[in-house]
């Protein structure tokens, strides 16, 4: 019986996504490449939850530093439902404009981690919720 527990218990796990990792905001982020994530389609209240999710993931889930350029690789606008490509290569990305107009400390079409998450790493949760 154990044999047979055990041998679910692996096929379970191994029919799992390689790596799944959630956002303080709550969205997922998966891999999808070298140097490209996604960020999942989300229940979010601001587009630029995205853009905070994409911080996180390369800051606590990748472990680089707060200097490090975010680029968006999918192209605007999204299509309702689905999530948002984005890169660490400057040579696979597209304009953000929407991000780099509101909060940009670089003309390269990309925002660092550190702008990121401070200009659109809010607490969407209220304390009476």
């Amino acid at each position: 019986m154990k044999r047979i527990l055990f041998a679910l218990a692996l096929v379970a796990t191994s029919a799992a996504p390689a790596f799944a990792f959630w956002a303080m905001n709550g969205l997922e982020v998966k891999p999808a490449g070298e140097s490209v994530f996604l960020v999942d389609f989300g229940d979010t209240r601001h587009k630029t939850d995205y853009l905070c999710a994409a911080a996180d993931y390369v800051s606590r889930g990748l472990g680089m530093r707060s200097t490090t350029r975010i680029y968006r690789q999918s192209p605007a606008p999204r299509k309702s439902g689905q999530g948002i490509t984005f890169t660490l290569d400057p040579a696979q990305k597209v304009p953000m404009k929407l991000y780099t107009v509101l909060i940009s400390d670089n003309t390269d079409g990309g925002i660092s981690v550190a702008a990121a998450r401070a200009g659109f790493c809010h607490s969407s949760r209220s304390f009476w919720r």
